[in-house]
């Protein structure tokens, strides 16, 4: 569905979102009775959320709305976007809702929600807005920061899913597998594989109870992506294909760009060039066609052809190809935060080192060291320490030496 021509997109800029969801609704072929049963709500009250026009709209509403039907949040007012309608109160107040500020007191004051089932669909929306406030913070806060209120947001997701009616618990797995997903990155990030795999596993077990395909897909694949930078080349294949089957027949763009430049790490670990460079190419052409606009769920960030440049500079890295590091570095280093720029700034210091660039190589990667020790980064500590490891020599030269000090004081 594009959603950003047509109908939808012109009540979006109108401010009147109940026309955007009630558009989506029947391009979905739902009626108004299957929607409110999903949030809580009567047909009645569904009837009067569509005709709304451009009034004040309950943040809670909109929220179990546009997760339900797969609307991106801006268009219903409540991310990033220009402004929309009358917003005020405790109505919708798009991204202040997930400023930094804000973020870290969400998951503590929805404790506060009622239990009533009829409310499930609401509170389902505002836990799965603030797991996304988190994931946002990712991007310039370090991971062992934002761990502890990660776990925290975990342990009030079960608590709600134990409270709610059981037939209402296929729509909180979800949020609780999107939230795992979270945790796993971050312990990731920290170095701690062991409860990433953990972590992961509970996402996947999450996605596939809420009967969720893409989300299913989207968590194996993370799992894959995370399996195949950490060498496991043979299990991140396994992973790709059973993420593909998954989707069966319905496979959407991203998806099919995302699980192929995946599918090319896992080529590039077991140092199979040929079919990594194949993976690579089909996923820059899929990734070319997709349309500009916010990603879907449960995508958080748009994928596209920056993110396929990275991962063929990443690629590179591990195959020790020189020339697919250093010809698409800028474009790659266009992409990501921070802590995900670092990683590519030591994958290009890699391919320096494979041109045999010493001093290029390792003032790059004191750089990414760096942003490793501001954001207490175990995964950049570690591919720092990798990069050290592939220059052997009896008498390095000062940059290395003093790059060997640096590391050696490091303690995370």
């Amino acid at each position: 569905m594009n959603w950003q021509t047509g109908p939808i997109w012109d009540a979006s800029r109108a401010g009147d979102y109940g026309r955007v969801v009630e558009l989506a609704r029947t391009q979905r072929r739902m009626t108004q009775t299957q929607l409110g049963e999903s949030l809580g709500l009567s047909q009645s009250a569904v009837s009067r959320l569509e005709k709304r026009g451009t009034s004040a709209y309950s943040t809670d509403v909109l929220a179990a709305a546009s997760a339900h039907l797969g609307i991106p949040p801006a268009l219903v007012g409540l991310a990033d976007g220009r402004p929309h309608g009358q917003l005020n109160g405790d109505y919708v107040y798009r991204r202040k809702f997930l400023g930094g500020a804000v973020a870290a007191a969400v998951a503590p004051a929805l404790a506060g929600l009622p239990a009533a089932a009829d409310e499930t669909g609401g509170r389902a929306a505002a836990l799965r807005l603030s797991t996304s406030a988190y994931r946002r913070l990712d991007g310039s806060t370090p991971s062992r920061a934002l761990a502890e209120p990660v776990h925290a947001h975990m342990r009030l997701i079960q608590t709600v899913t134990r409270d709610a009616a059981r037939e209402r618990r296929t729509l909180l797995a979800a949020v609780g597998s999107e939230a795992a997903g979270l945790a796993a990155w971050l312990s990731w990030d920290m170095g701690d594989f062991g409860s990433a795999r953990t972590w992961y596993g509970s996402a996947i077990k999450a996605a596939r109870a809420a009967g969720d395909p893409l989300l299913t897909a989207y968590q194996t694949g993370s799992l894959a992506q995370f399996e195949a930078h950490a060498g496991n080349a043979a299990q991140a294949l396994n992973l790709t294909r059973r993420a593909r089957q998954a989707l069966s027949e319905r496979c959407p763009a991203v998806a099919d760009a995302w699980l192929s430049s995946v599918e090319a790490l896992a080529h590039a670990a077991r140092g199979d060039r040929r079919d990594a460079d194949k993976a690579l190419t089909a996923s820059r052409a899929a990734a070319e066609s997709l349309p500009e606009e916010p990603p879907p769920w449960p995508w958080v960030f748009t994928f596209g052809p920056g993110k396929v440049a990275a991962c063929r500079v990443t690629c590179g890295a591990r195959l020790g190809l020189a020339e697919w590091v250093l010809s698409d570095d800028v474009d790659a280093l266009a992409t990501g935060h921070a802590k995900q720029r670092a990683l590519l700034v030591l994958d290009i210091a890699a391919g320096h080192l494979a041109g045999g660039r010493i001093e290029a190589a390792f003032a790059l990667a004191s750089r990414a060291l760096d942003t490793g020790l501001q954001y207490r980064s175990g995964r950049i500590v570690e591919r720092a320490r990798a990069v050290r490891r592939c220059f052997t020599t009896a008498a390095p030269p000062r940059v290395v030496r003093d790059f060997d000090e640096r590391l050696h004081g490091v303690y995370l």
